[in-house]
């Protein structure tokens, strides 16, 4: 107080100095409003009566100027956008809005209009105002401790009250996206099980379909196998003093058909060379993926057999979804959907030019599905010979019978025209059931694999096993014949071995995989030139002779994902690889552009 009293006397002496100059006093007055506000009023220098007063010089012609003028001037020169004095200021030519250069033209970039009256705003549009460059002031609030501690209680308050706008708006927005989230999981569940529902109706709809022509036919061919041969009837329910069915056995008719097939061929063989249209080595070192397919439902996924019609271009594949596909490669479309087995597919084959498939399955069933002028297959007769899982279904060369093996350690000769099954053999000595099949492109030969990891030859005109292999460890998972007649190869858990029919003996084991790695398919092609395996990859090996060396010359990854391949079959010519695996999709590997496939619609 004392302090203050001596600076009040002070001031009011040089006040007296000066008062004779009016405009040093006015100097004077504005410096100590601006220094010590706290101290002395505003109206104590400038009384409000006087505040119109004009103060001028004899050598100034300037308008007239005071305080109040003053103080409103600087008071109206705020940014409309920041609220602050603007260190260049520009009015717009529309609105005559003061804004801050720098902030006008960066929104005028992101929005092209005044921020105030949402008229169009361009930088032409923006006049600038020169002013003189001065020193802010201070405010008033900052010119003391308490008047700072104040300023920033102000803005602490602010910034409180702003986190806890912003908190409020999280959490809403938090219960906003958690009833979005559990709609779309309500929506998800409700798809799903609609889906399901649709699949049921289709395949209980497909059943209904096949049931009425099923019983059609098989009072058909009932009354003609009647008419034919009056003991049929009593020959399918005679059982034999063991209690099994008496099979009518494999007549002198059908065995002469056998050897006439098999002497047509193997002159054919004798004058076979390598077509000219055969994929070259060089090529199919160069095959990658073309297409993938995704022919069979994705709850239960995986393919486990393949079959390639050669002629007509058709690909036939059965999976774990209990359905067989009928697959036209040229087009790129799903001919026809064979449901009607109760379990899994596990071998799928071409009949003829096409017309018939027949499906083996783990529900001990074997169908025949003949194909229908729209496209479509529907099954004709439905097999109930086995007793296990059937796991293999090849057919013979003459397209006129076919063979069935089983886990219930027999195989079935059928006759393909009747579906009657001539004769079931049987293996007493094989405890563990048929896993492979195949027939010998000749014919007579019967090859079949055994999950004792026992491979066996059968002469099919006695039935009789003419030969024995055994070396494998684990099942015999696949078994197939080359086109030369002498090479047999077949797949387990240990890898592939290649066995030479003229000596009977394994002339080489291909041990590709660890032990925890079975070796599921091996194939060779139409032309017997190349090798397929499948196992946790796909390999090529170009075939050679016994004592040559059988080089690899290609390598597929499993693009699946699932280590598992399940299926390998030669297209044409070799001029793709079929493949089916653990997941949905039919693969199919070869060279861009010489395929002649459609892309695969998505």
């Amino acid at each position: 107080m004392v302090y203050d009293f001596i600076l009040l006397i002070y001031i009011f002496r040089v006040y007296d100095y000066i008062k004779k100059n009016e405009k040093k006093k006015i100097v004077f007055r504005v410096s100590i409003l601006l220094c010590f506000p706290q101290v002395i009023g505003f109206d104590f220098f400038f009384p409000v009566g006087n505040t119109s007063r004009s103060i001028s010089t004899s050598r100034s012609s300037s308008p007239p100027f005071d305080c109040e003028t003053l103080a409103l001037s600087h008071s109206t020169m705020i940014c409309s956008i920041s609220g602050e004095v603007p260190e260049e200021p520009v009015v717009s030519k529309s609105s005559g809005l003061l804004f801050e250069k720098r902030l006008i033209e960066r929104h005028i970039l992101d929005y092209g209009k005044c921020p105030v009256s949402g008229e169009t705003l361009a930088v032409d549009d923006l006049v600038p105002i020169k002013t003189g460059k001065v020193v802010k002031p201070r405010p008033v609030q900052a010119a003391s401790i308490p008047g700072m501690l104040g300023m920033f209680q102000n803005e602490w308050d602010a910034l409180v009250l702003s986190a806890f706008a912003s908190e409020q708006q999280l959490h809403t927005t938090r219960q906003e996206l958690s009833h979005c989230l559990y709609q779309h999981d309500s929506a998800c569940r409700v798809i799903a099980r609609l889906k399901k529902e649709l699949d049921e109706a289709k395949t209980m709809l497909a059943n209904l379909e096949r049931q009425a022509p099923m019983a059609a036919s098989t009072a058909v061919a009932a009354s003609a196998s009647a008419l034919s041969n009056g003991k049929r009837a009593a020959e399918d329910d005679a059982l034999g003093p063991d209690g099994k069915k008496i099979r009518p056995g494999i007549s002198a008719s059908i065995i002469t058909e056998l050897t006439d097939c098999n002497a047509a061929l193997s002159q054919l063989r004798k004058k076979r060379q390598i077509p000219p249209t055969l994929a070259s080595v060089d090529a199919v070192e160069r095959y990658t993926q073309l297409n993938s397919y995704p022919l069979h439902k994705t709850n239960k996924a995986g393919i486990l057999s393949i079959d390639i019609h050669q002629s007509k271009d058709l690909i036939a594949t059965g999976g774990v979804d209990t359905n067989a596909v009928v697959f036209n490669r040229s087009s790129g479309e799903i001919l026809s959907t064979l449901s009607g087995h109760s379990k899994k597919v596990s071998s799928v084959k071409f009949v003829a030019d096409g017309e018939l498939v027949v499906t083996g399955s783990a529900d001990k069933t074997v169908r025949v599905w003949q194909g229908s002028e729209n496209g479509n297959y529907d099954c004709k007769h439905v097999l109930r010979d086995h007793t296990a899982e059937v796991q293999a279904v090849t057919v013979h060369a003459t397209n006129n019978y076919f063979v069935t093996a089983s886990l219930d350690n027999s195989w079935c000769f059928y006759d393909l025209s009747s579906s009657l099954c001539l004769a079931q053999v049987e293996d007493s000595s094989a405890s563990d059931g048929y896993t492979s099949a195949a027939f010998h492109p000749d014919g007579l030969i019967l090859g079949t694999g055994t999950a004792g990891a026992v491979v066996k030859i059968w002469d099919v005109k006695s039935q009789a096993n003419v030969a024995r292999f055994d070396g494998h460890v684990g099942a015999v998972t696949a078994i197939s014949f080359s086109e030369n007649g002498y090479f047999l190869a077949t797949a387990a858990q240990d890898g592939v071995k290649l066995w030479d029919l003229r000596k009977l003996r394994n002339f080489r084991t291909l041990s590709l995989y660890d032990e925890n790695t079975p070796t599921q398919s091996v194939e060779f092609d139409h032309s017997g030139s190349y090798l397929a395996i499948g196992g946790s990859d796909i390999r090529v090996y170009q075939v050679a002779s016994v004592k040559s060396e059988w080089n690899c010359i290609k390598t597929f990854p499993d693009l699946s994902g699932t280590g598992k391949i399940n299926s390998v079959r030669f297209g044409p010519d070799a001029k793709y690889i079929a493949v089916g695996s653990m997941d949905r999709n039919l693969r199919l590997f070869g060279l861009p552009g010489e395929d002649g496939a459609m892309e695969p619609e998505s």
